[in-house]
């Protein structure tokens, strides 16, 4: 069943006016993930905390996502229970912020949320911003259930490759996809030792989903996209791109406002991907 707009879950996708009007509700708390990490400092929305996705969204030395322990400590000392309506926007159309909903799920938060624009939207709305850092009183969060299911590791993307019943989304842009460039041009050369794509994937840049503000495209719409090139619903799909938060937003995408049943982010990526002894690559 669809509604607003098509999509097949319009309660996880909140408007910059809805946050607007509920911007000192108590039982709400706005997370801030940007690209550029310096971004919040320089102003963000009333009452949000910000979070450093170099820092806060993976373990730096292990180059993984929290485990349960240092999700627990980020949420606590964000002020956040498990009754927390948690809601996250970001620069570059909610990248990482996509990848923060994305971990809250895999750790059972029930009422996580993603502001349509970001970042961008609600600046150029003229909206009220501040550098002031919130007063948040500490909770002590606790992790009720995981849900594994939403992450692909290079062992099953293996399994995915040449299987009728699974496919595979690159998200990136069709330069990486070909090998041309290792990564998006304004980052660095890093991460990977070839270019190239997984074989088998079919190529839809993030981008594609969002109108040229910011926000998403319609559920039509987008079912035309994926449907378009192989990405339907009666498959198992896994996402991925450099490092797996561009590839997070396709995963939203996918998920809630199309409603697939069976999706998965692969964090681990074209820098994980293509520099694996013998896996295999297609330019």
């Amino acid at each position: 069943m669809t509604t607003l707009n098509g999509y097949a879950h319009p309660e996880v996708l909140v408007e910059t006016s809805w946050v607007a009007e509920h911007l000192n509700d108590p039982k709400i708390r706005l997370v801030e993930v940007d690209v550029d990490t310096t971004a919040y400092e320089s102003g963000h929305i009333p009452g949000a905390v910000g979070w450093n996705w170099k820092k806060d969204t993976q373990q730096v030395i292990s180059r993984d996502i929290p485990d349960q322990a240092g999700w627990e400590a980020l949420l606590s000392r964000s002020g956040i229970t498990a009754e927390t309506i948690l809601i996250f926007y970001g620069d570059s159309n909610n990248w990482f912020a996509a990848f923060a909903f994305w971990l809250a799920k895999i750790y059972g938060h029930a009422d996580v949320r993603l502001m349509n624009g970001g970042r961008k939207k609600w600046a150029d709305e003229g909206r009220p911003m501040t550098t002031a850092a919130p007063t948040i009183a500490q909770t002590h969060y606790t992790v009720k259930g995981t849900d594994w299911g939403l992450r692909a590791t290079r062992d099953l993307v293996k399994e995915y490759i040449s299987n009728n019943h699974r496919t595979l989304v690159d998200v990136r842009s069709p330069q990486e996809y070909s090998g041309e460039l290792l990564a998006p041009e304004h980052l660095p050369q890093e991460g990977a030792q070839r270019g190239g794509h997984i074989p088998g994937a079919a190529n839809i840049p993030w981008g594609m989903a969002v109108k040229e503000g910011g926000t998403f495209k319609s559920g039509e719409e987008l079912r035309m996209l994926y449907d378009g090139k192989g990405i339907t619903a009666d498959k198992e799909v896994i996402a991925y791109c450099r490092i797996g938060e561009r590839s997070s937003h396709t995963w939203f995408v996918l998920t809630y406002l199309l409603g697939y049943p069976h999706v998965r982010n692969y964090d681990g990526s074209w820098t994980e991907w293509g520099s694996l002894i013998g896996a295999p690559i297609e330019k």
